[in-house]
Order: structure tokens, then C-alpha cells, then sequence
């Protein structure tokens, strides 16, 4: 028995409304929610066209031998960030053809696999054994409008693919539920001697993963009270009106210290600098209202925690090394700011998505970065951006040539995979990421 996709109507009209030329080709990503019983698709969103590709014909669509896998994959990296906690990119679209429904098929495996790939590389958390591990790629003829659903398990690369059901739905999340919370956070991260001509990025991930198992481990008191995994999130909550969508206020405590049973020793080491987070993280996360279970609505607040803080570092370092100044001085003290997490209404669902901006983006430039990944139009009424100033302190140690070639070397390195991707960064509206992140450097 193979597993059954329960669809928003609104993604059956979004893919319905597709005119593809004769031998050609559209593809996408699926967004939604895993759950043990069934999968769901709140969102369908168009691969966006290369930017040659808008100058030379606006409806220019590739034909399957031109399906641009690095780019789709590009596409699903930079929507993973918009995503709160719960929902993941199911899988894959293409709207084919008739006579192009041959070689579809590897395509769309191709594709499906290389999207998850995308995804999971820079997370600081891994799915558990009992989660599922399937993956949608979906056909759907140009001509006849059918439909051939199937799925592909992430855990084998080998994996044959299974018939799955693709039943549409209204209001599908109309009764979703939300967990919201606000995480205060004091990272400290030593800058070993040895490490001084190491990427910034790498240190700081390698801090936030230490960070991120102290989320993991934490307690999370929903709506002030401490419950068991296995009960279920709504026991003795009542039912919310329809269209609206019932929150829950969650407050997590983390261990400070290793508890009394543990034996711990105090390490010594010689310091070039060091790297401090600093700030409240406000994270969310939706959950289906199908009977969730507690430890099922936390895991997927946890994991927004921790990659609401991963992607604004990574968004920052790819700012900086992008925009550093060709004639900046790296003895100079630099100020800089983090970006803001935003939320935006999205059309055909109550769920919202995410995204970061920096402070001198403009709510026009919000809106079309907006549009170029998700392929809709958002009003200005459904951005709301919370302005505050967040500084980044960069104190950099007294110049080293072999250490500074290298960092000049990894940077150039870094800039040129960068310049390969995508590197969209769009915003959109209500919470705010209140931190200050600074980097202290200092030398013998």
C-alpha cells in the first residue's frame, strides 16, 4: 500500500494553470508535512527561469533533456530557509508532454534525489529512524491532465518507486495548529591559534552545533505546562473556529550545566578570538490537526530554532563575502547587521513562510524577491517588517601574511561557489530576530 497525499485545491488549480509548449517541460518543488498516517501539499512552486533565460523568451520552457538540475536543487536550497518549523520540501514536479512522458520518469528521480540532497546538506539536525523517509515525484501530462504519483525512499539510493495516492482537499490547513516561542541566546565560540586561517563559517557552524544538541535536549512547556511525548497536542483544548488557526505559547528551558552524575574538566586553550551570538530568536512552527502528537509539534519547533539561527549566519557570511570591500583593511573594527526574520501570508493557505532581510531592504524589493522564488504576488499588506538595529562587531586580530593569504584564499573559494547559486535572499513579515552578533578578535 503505497502512501496517500492529501492536497490543497489551490496547488491542483497552480499546476492546472500551466501552458507548456509542444515538447516541453515545467518544473517544480512540493511543499508540505509528513506525518505516519499521510503526507500534505499546502504549496506547489515553479522552478524561477535563469535570468538568460527571462532576457531571450519570457516563456521559454526547457524539454526534459534540458532540465536544469543544478538549478532546481539552487532553488530548493534557498526555499528550505523560508520554511518554519514543520514543513519540508516534499519532492518534485514536472508538467510534461505526451511525448516526452519516457524519459520523465528518470528525470524526475533524478531530481527528487538530488533536491533532498540539496536540503538536508547544511542542517544541524538529522530525521530519526521512525520519520518518513519517502519523497513525491509527481507527472502530470500537459495534454491529458493525468496524473502519475509515485515515491522514492531517501534512504536508498536504489530504491524502486512506489504508486502513491494524490487526492485533492479544501481548506487543508485552515485548522492547522501553531507553536510559537521566543529562545534568548548567549553563544560563546573560541577561536582556537590553530584554527586562525579556518573559515569564520566553519567555526561559527561548528559552535552552533554544540548549541543545537542543548535545544535538542531541552524541556518545552506548551502553554506553561510540561506534557508526555505521546499525548496528543489538543487533549483538553478546544476546537478553534473555522479558518483560524489555534496557537500554542511555548517556553523552553535549556541545561546550563552538566548535571551531577557527569564528570567534566575544564579545558585550556590558547585563543586567537572568538565569536559571540547574542540576542532572542523568535521561531514558529505549524503542525497538521489530525490527532498531533506533543512530541511531534516539538520537534518541529525545535527544528526551526535551530535553523532560523543557522540560516541568518549563513546568510550574513555570504552578505559579507560578497560585498567586502575590494580596499577593507582586515585590521579595521567593522560593525555590521544580522538580518530579520520576517513572515508573509502566502495565497490558498493560513500557514505563513519566513525569510530574512537586512535593514536597507526596501518592502518593493521584499515583494519581487518574493515573487521571483515563489512565483506569487505578495501585497504590501501582507508584509509585516519589525525595523530594529542588530549590530555584528568584528574586532580582527593584528595581521598574520601566511594567515591572511589563507583567508583571502578561502573567501575567493567560497565567492566563487557562491556566484554559481542562486543566492536570493527574500523577506516578508511578523516576527523579528533581535540579536547582536559579534566577533571579538584578539592576539597574543
Amino acid at each position: 500500500m503505497g502512501r496517500s497525499y492529501f492536497v490543497e485545491e489551490a496547488v491542483g488549480q497552480y499546476l492546472s494553470d500551466f501552458s507548456t509548449k509542444p515538447k516541453a517541460c515545467v518544473t517544480g518543488l512540493l511543499i508540505g508535512q509528513c506525518s505516519p498516517q499521510r503526507d500534505y501539499v499546502i504549496l506547489a512552486i515553479r522552478t524561477p527561469p535563469r535570468e538568460e533565460q527571462n532576457e531571450s523568451n519570457k516563456n521559454y520552457h526547457p524539454t526534459s533533456a534540458d532540465v536544469d538540475e543544478e538549478w532546481v536543487t539552487a532553488h530548493a536550497s534557498q526555499l528550505s530557509r523560508m520554511l518554519p518549523g514543520g514543513l519540508l520540501v516534499l519532492g518534485v514536479f514536472i508538467i510534461a508532454a505526451p511525448q516526452l512522458a519516457k524519459d520523465i520518469q528518470n528525470a524526475l528521480r533524478k531530481l527528487v534525489f538530488s533536491v533532498e540532497k540539496s536540503v538536508v546538506k547544511k542542517r544541524l539536525w538529522k530525521f530519526t529512524e521512525e520519520e518518513v523517509s519517502d519523497r513525491v515525484a509527481l507527472h502530470i501530462c500537459s495534454a491529458t491532465k493525468k496524473i502519475l504519483c509515485r515515491t522514492y525512499d531517501m534512504h536508498d539510493p536504489k530504491s524502486s518507486p512506489k504508486p502513491a495516492d494524490w487526492k485533492y482537499q479544501s481548506g487543508l490547513s485552515a485548522f492547522w495548529l501553531s507553536l510559537e516561542c521566543t529562545i534568548n541566546v548567549n553563544i560563546h565560540i573560541p577561536l582556537s591559534a590553530t584554527s586562525v586561517s579556518y573559515e569564520l563559517e566553519k567555526n561559527t557552524r561548528n559552535g552552533l552545533t554544540r548549541w543545537a544538541k542543548q535545544i535538542e535536549e531541552g524541556v518545552f512547556l506548551i502553554n506553561g505546562q510540561a506534557k508526555e511525548d505521546d499525548a496528543e497536542l489538543l487533549e483538553g483544548q478546544k476546537k478553534s473556529s473555522r479558518g483560524n488557526i489555534q496557537h500554542f505559547n511555548v517556553k523552553v528551558l535549556t541545561q546550563l550545566s552538566q548535571s551531577s552524575g557527569h564528570r567534566s574538566t575544564a579545558t585550556v586553550q590558547v585563543c586567537s578570538g572568538s565569536i559571540n551570538l547574542k540576542g532572542a530568536v523568535k521561531c514558529r512552527a505549524y503542525i497538521h490537526n489530525n490527532k498531533p502528537k506533543i512530541k511531534d509539534a516539538i520537534q518541529a519547533l525545535k527544528r526551526d530554532i535551530i535553523n532560523t539561527l543557522s540560516d541568518r549566519c549563513e546568510i550574513l557570511f555570504e552578505d559579507l563575502l560578497i560585498n567586502e570591500a575590494p580596499d577593507k583593511k582586515n585590521s579595521e573594527r567593522e560593525y555590521h547587521a544580522l538580518p530579520h526574520r520576517v513572515f508573509a501570508s502566502i495565497a490558498g493557505s493560513n500557514v505563513m513562510l519566513c525569510d530574512y532581510k537586512f535593514g536597507d531592504e526596501t518592502a518593493g524589493e521584499i515583494q519581487e524577491s518574493f515573487f521571483e522564488m515563489l512565483d506569487q504576488v505578495v501585497h504590501g499588506e501582507a508584509i509585516h517588517i519589525a525595523e530594529e538595529i542588530n549590530t555584528v562587531d568584528i574586532n580582527p586580530p593584528v595581521n598574520n601574511t601566511d594567515d591572511m593569504q589563507q583567508i583571502q584564499l578561502t573567501k575567493a573559494t567560497l565567492l566563487s561557489k557562491l556566484q554559481q547559486n542562486m543566492g536570493v535572499v527574500i523577506a516578508a513579515a511578523v516576527a523579528i530576530f533581535a540579536v547582536v552578533f559579534s566577533f571579538n578578535y584578539f592576539s597574543d
